[in-house]
């Protein structure tokens, strides 16, 4: 008897060490994050860039959020909510027993203050703050009521049915009211919210570290601290990568994720995007104000041509206004095809002038959906040229870009984006709506005021019963296509490269996750 008591209590003693193997969540260590460039403001109310984002939602949370892999939108700071029936009331039961990073208790007042900030321009805290995008986030929401100490009511002054989607963006944040009263307009550099990993410090341009919250009223983070480091270079993000100097390297060039793919220590992740990178035809300039002349440019670009030598296979070419990965996109459509003869036919039935250089406006930085501008704005130029269109490419600092092209000085210019909520009324509303179409500040910087197309959009902003929505959104993408205002070029490929030292790391068709759940082997 004493021969299998000997081996069960050896197997019994294997049995903890064999738990800790590298399947099994370790906790500790530090996960250091090589990303594009530094990060503007961590109050994520006021965030515009991608850099604040991927910071900022390490340490605040929102009401609801999106899946770990997925755009579905999920509880979070709120238990659960209702709609009144006529749609313009959402009721949010919140969580209880939650504390900011502060010590401050999370409740009702602090939901109605981190909002009331954005949509009262009286509420003591409005100044503080630079609201940039109200209309993807709290803009439809005309009054904030405190039910009790654990229920919060938003009104719409119509129904509204992208709200729920709204509040999981990254735009609408809870922060401590203490912070935000202390901190005033420093906010953004100083956040407090209740997420997993509580704010350190921030060096300008190097880094922000952050660390665990030990007292998180969810599944605590693993990793005991993240360092966010700036390497603007993507072959510098490459080389730490390679070298084991960061764990992580986000925003890779076509050229470096192909490298990354013949090296055995690192793991990549690929997600179709919920991005758009687009040529956007200003349709108030005389030699772009014909549906056949757009019509055309779009006949003269191989989009399959640039994809393979811009983007390395990480893309697949575009034909609507949003992703195939978004809800109501409209395969039906036949998608603008490579032809060339075509092009010039439509050109000439159009009269278009040849004798004189149209301008194409070519974006000074990089982006996931445009990896290369300039050399994007080449392979264009070349392919116009072959029509008879002579274009000629021009360039502004990336600040003045977006405020030449809002205010509609372009004749073309190149952008694209990333479809945070994964609504199509993100893309058709916010993007192309005669709305937004308003200068200066469009949204819509291909100036393009279509009456049908814009009330589709607000038909379907009212409609709930998301069938019925895809049928208008189904419509509206057949009006643009007719009257071509851009001429969507591609949806890029989400790439994440990291060590394979760490685990369970998530990705989102949007790229933008909390790193809670990551360990990382010791």
């Amino acid at each position: 008897m004493r021969k299998p008591i000997a081996c069960v209590f050896l197997i019994l003693c294997l049995l903890p060490a064999l738990s800790f193997g590298a399947d099994a969540p370790v906790t500790g260590g530090t996960l250091i994050w090589g990303r594009g460039g530094d990060s503007v403001s961590l109050d994520l109310a006021q965030a515009t860039d991608g850099e604040s984002i991927k910071a900022g939602i390490q340490v605040l949370e929102n009401l609801v959020i999106f899946g770990k892999d997925s755009m579905n939108v999920e509880p979070q700071l709120a238990e659960s909510w209702k709609v009144s029936d006529d749609g313009r009331t959402w009721t949010f039961k919140l969580r209880r027993g939650v504390k900011f990073h502060d010590g401050y208790p999370f409740n009702a007042q602090a939901v109605y203050d981190s909002f009331a900030r954005v949509v009262f321009k009286e509420h003591p805290y409005n100044s503080y703050g630079q609201w940039k995008y109200p209309s993807l986030s709290l803009g439809p929401v005309k009054d904030i009521k405190v039910v009790d100490d654990y229920t919060i009511a938003l009104i719409t002054d119509k129904p509204y049915a992208p709200l729920l989607n709204n509040l999981a963006l990254w735009l609408c944040p809870i922060l401590s009211p203490k912070a935000m009263a202390d901190y005033k307009d420093k906010i953004g550099q100083h956040p407090v919210g209740t997420g997993p990993f509580k704010f350190v410090s921030w060096t300008k341009d190097d880094q922000i570290v952050l660390e665990r919250n030990k007292d998180y009223w969810g599944e605590k983070a693993k990793v005991n601290k993240i360092i966010l480091k700036s390497i603007p270079e993507p072959s510098a993000r490459l080389m730490a990568l390679q070298s084991g100097t960061v764990d992580i390297a986000d925003d890779l060039d076509p050229d470096s994720i192909a490298l990354v793919k013949k090296n055995q220590k690192i793991a990549i992740i690929e997600r179709p995007s919920v991005n758009v990178g687009y040529l956007a035809f200003n349709t108030e300039k005389p030699r772009l104000k014909d549906p056949k002349v757009r019509q055309a440019l779009s006949h003269a670009v191989d989009k399959d041509t640039l994809i393979k030598s811009i983007f390395a296979g990480l893309a697949i070419p575009a034909k609507n206004p949003f992703p195939p990965s978004i809800w109501s996109y409209n395969d039906a459509i036949k998608a603008y095809d490579y032809n060339p003869e075509k092009a010039k036919k439509l050109l000439t039935e159009a009269k278009f002038d040849f004798n004189t250089e149209i301008e194409l406006w070519a974006m000074p930085v990089s982006r996931a959906y445009m990896p290369e501008p300039v050399k994007t704005a080449e392979l264009i130029q070349a392919y116009f040229a072959a029509v008879g269109v002579k274009a000629k490419i021009v360039r502004h600092e990336w600040g003045a870009y977006l405020s030449k092209t809002q205010n509609g000085e372009h004749d073309m210019c190149m952008l694209g984006w990333l479809g945070g909520n994964a609504d199509p009324d993100n893309f058709l509303y916010g993007l192309l709506s005669a709305d937004t179409a308003k200068t200066p500040g469009a949204a819509n910087v291909a100036i393009w005021k279509n009456a049908e197309f814009t009330d589709l959009c607000l038909k379907g902003q009212k409609t709930f019963n998301k069938a019925d929505r895809t049928k208008i959104y189904l419509k509206a993408q057949e009006i643009f296509h007719a009257e071509a205002p851009w001429l969507p070029l591609v949806h890029s490929t989400i790439v994440r490269c990291y060590s394979k030292k760490l685990h369970d790391v998530p990705l989102r068709p949007n790229g933008l996750n909390s790193f809670q759940m990551v360990w990382k082997e010791k």
